[in-house]
């Protein structure tokens, strides 16, 4: 009797032991050759890059309003059908529409010279024939308060070196408010970035309705190094600033979507893009023509393959993220009754270099399983997660409780050609572009097919 009740107890153990490992079977031992796969899909040929150049190369930058947004995305839909997606369609967004006009900075004292510049997002235009100004330089806002009683009629250049983005770009979004509130007729900022070739550097700059609104524009971190010296030996640099913009009435844009559905829950939503407007400088190839393009590259990898997600995989293509993040929230309204079905939400507006592996919002538990999903992306040197995701356009999704991430890239070179005529297709690499999609797929397809779930805000 004790013999048997012993046999029992062992196969009793055994079989919980068994159980047990199967309860462990982690994701990598789930995925590894599906991941491998989607590796070499992405690494066979160019055809992301060669997407992205054509619709770069044909329709140029792409600010909200503007033609060349519009024919952007009537390519896109066009070539996205060729693909045999379950569903492409678009939906409409109403966004701001701002034109740049003729635009000039001239130093008339000590010497006469022209400067580039390029007016900021939003700003009001000059009088007609322009005006003329004295400069006031400035460190910080601190500087500014400082040098109160010297700014009345003059013009503020915030001379601020470039440390972090989130740091140093409150002075492109501020500076007009600021430098308006001790009476300055126009303010002008250091290029927001950490190297220039003569390079300005344009981006959404904001007002307040209490306070007087003046011309913003961006100038060289070469000319404002230059005037801040002349200021400084008491030159007393005078300049005379023309700026011809236009603000027209909202104009009709949409938003770009393309989904795979889920072969058991196809409620169940995974969401990956970028955002398919750009500034009016360049072609808009970094910032983000390469985010939405690698996310395409993604979902048709996943198409090609044969793979069936047991959720929907779906891709979106946000308008208007540059200067009124229009196209983010009419997608949160959109599908706010299907809002508590989204299971991920990954965005890509951070370059398309080399990937290193995404943010991820949540607590430890959520960085924990990203982490056990990441370790499906070693083969292309991408596992690194980290706290933070989140994004522009799935901020809304975000707030309302759905898990977010963000791709993650060797991002050292970006700020150089960021918002600034630079930004073209000979910036990208097709090689790290197909990483990015490598990536972005095997991500987005871990979330729509995984047993386990993230979890979203609390």
């Amino acid at each position: 009797m004790k013999i048997r009740l012993l046999l029992l107890v062992s196969l009793i153990s055994a079989t919980q032991y068994v159980h047990s490992l199967n309860a462990q079977e982690t994701l990598r031992d789930m995925y590894h050759d599906i991941a491998q796969k989607i590796v070499n899909e992405s690494l066979k040929d160019s055809m992301c890059y060669n997407r992205l150049a054509e619709m770069c190369d044909t329709y140029g930058s792409r600010l909200s309003g503007s033609k060349s947004l519009e024919q952007s995305i009537d390519w896109i839909i066009k070539v996205m059908k060729q693909d045999g997606f379950d569903s492409v369609w678009t939906e409409p967004v109403k966004v701001p529409h701002w034109v740049r006009g003729k635009e000039s900075l001239d130093m008339m004292h000590p010497r006469k010279s022209s400067l580039q510049i390029l007016g900021l997002g939003g700003t009001i235009s000059t009088p007609a024939n322009g005006l003329t100004g004295e400069i006031v330089a400035v460190k910080s806002f601190k500087d500014l308060a400082d040098k109160a009683s010297e700014v009345k009629g003059k013009i503020v250049l915030f001379n601020v070196p470039f440390t972090t983005y989130g740091e140093t770009v409150q002075y492109r979004v501020n500076g007009a408010v600021q430098a308006a509130k001790y009476g300055a007729i126009a303010s002008l900022v250091r290029s927001v970035g950490p190297m220039s070739l003569y390079t300005p550097h344009t981006g959404a700059m904001y007002y307040n309705d209490t306070i007087p609104k003046i011309p913003h524009a961006a100038i060289t971190s070469e000319d404002a190094d230059m005037l801040d010296r002349m200021y400084q030996r008491k030159t007393k640099p005078v300049m005379h600033l023309i700026l011809r913009n236009e603000k027209l009435p909202d104009a009709d844009s949409r938003n770009v979507l393309a989904e795979i559905k889920g072969s058991e829950k196809p409620e169940e939503i995974v969401v990956f893009g970028g955002h398919i407007d750009s500034w009016d400088v360049g072609q808009g190839a970094m910032d983000d023509g390469g985010g939405c393009f690698i996310s395409w590259e993604a979902l048709r990898i996943i198409k090609k393959l044969g793979l069936k997600p047991k959720r929907t995989m779906r891709v979106v293509f946000w308008t208007n993220e540059e200067n009124g993040l229009a196209g983010g929230k009419a997608y949160a309204k959109a599908h706010a009754h299907e809002i508590n079905n989204h299971v991920l939400a990954i965005e890509s507006d951070a370059g398309t270099f080399k990937p290193k592996g995404f943010e991820c919002t949540g607590d430890e538990r959520n960085l924990a399983l990203a982490r056990e999903m990441s370790v499906l992306l070693g083969s292309i040197d991408a596992t690194i997660i980290q706290e933070g995701g989140g994004g522009a356009d799935i901020g809304p999704l975000i707030e309302k409780g759905v898990p977010g991430m963000e791709l993650l890239v060797e991002d050292s070179k970006y700020f150089r050609y960021h918002h600034t005529n630079a930004d073209t297709m000979d910036k990208l690499n097709p090689y790290e572009l197909n990483l990015c999609s490598a990536a972005m797929a095997i991500m987005a397809y871990l979330g729509a097919d995984m047993p386990k779930k993230l979890s979203g805000k609390k």
